[in-house]
């Protein structure tokens, strides 16, 4: 009996520091660092946040969608910062979220925010679809990635119109991960692509093929590079660990999933965010 309670005891530790300590190593490691940046107040100010619609992955009906933090963490960026957002998805409806995002040693704060929220679920569940958008009502335009993306963000005619359509009228734009793919059917105020000629980032081809996931349609890296963009990232490791983020007048992008924070808040910033004073 004494070895038995001795075993669930080790047992028991091991779990413990399993459950606590992995958490903080994948953050070690890069996972959804904290951004630590400065904070602006945009009271009046609106954003849209975009996903996917898409909620299989591949012939054997993998379960994807967007990554949580790409769409929880701009939107509480957004939130705190005294704006209004709205939630939409190429489709409109329930947006199909990634499962393996919410899995308790990744999960980002922002995340664990969403799902003690009533409202923002229920944005989720009743999202606009992006043809319904009206974007002169918006100050900031952020399109979300995963996997999904992959598949109707960077083919959506309606959701190219509405970038093409905020970009003349001076609106901020951005995204992160596969969420660039976003761009790809919008023109600038000459007619051209709007990402031929600018510097962005977004998911690298090492990552796509450090995770295996080489099936989808759409490879971000890839895409814009082939479009004409000027594509910088950084590498780890692991791409997924990495985050690098880039600013090009009123277009900000991130690598991946870590730069959701960042990205967001740089969009305040150059929406005519006021600096919040420590």
């Amino acid at each position: 009996m004494e070895k038995i309670a001795l075993v669930a005891v080790i047992v028991g530790v091991a779990a413990t520091a399993l459950r606590f300590g992995l958490p903080k190593l994948v953050g070690a490691l890069g996972l959804h660092p904290e951004y630590d940046g400065p904070r602006f107040n945009a009271p009046g100010k609106r954003a849209l946040i975009v996903t996917t619609s898409q909620a299989t992955l591949g012939p054997d009906g993998k379960k994807t969608g967007v990554f949580g933090s790409e769409m929880t963490a701009p939107y509480y960026e957004f939130v705190d910062a005294g704006m209004e957002v709205d939630v939409s998805s190429i489709r409109g409806g329930p947006i199909p979220i990634d499962p393996q995002s919410f899995l308790w040693f990744i999960a980002d704060e922002a995340d664990k925010r969403y799902l003690k929220d009533p409202t923002f679920q229920k944005k989720v569940k009743q999202s606009i679809a992006i043809a319904d958008v009206k974007p002169e009502n918006y100050d900031v335009i952020f399109l979300s990635g995963g996997w999904g993306a992959a598949y109707d963000l960077g083919t959506s005619e309606a959701l190219g119109n509405v970038i093409t359509k905020a970009w003349a009228d001076k609106k901020i734009v951005g995204g992160v991960c596969h969420g660039p793919l976003g761009l790809l059917q919008a023109k600038d105020e000459t007619g051209k692509p709007l990402v031929e000629g600018r510097n962005l980032t977004a998911v690298t081809d090492k990552q796509v093929k450090e995770l295996g996931i080489t099936q989808t349609p759409q490879h971000p890296e890839r895409e814009l590079r082939a479009a004409g963009a000027n594509f910088a990232s950084v590498t780890k490791f692991k791409d997924m660990f990495a985050n690098h983020v880039v600013v090009d007048g009123r277009l900000v992008t991130g690598q991946n999933q870590n730069a959701g924070h960042e990205v967001a808040r740089q969009m305040i910033r150059i929406a005519g965010g006021t600096p919040v004073s420590n």
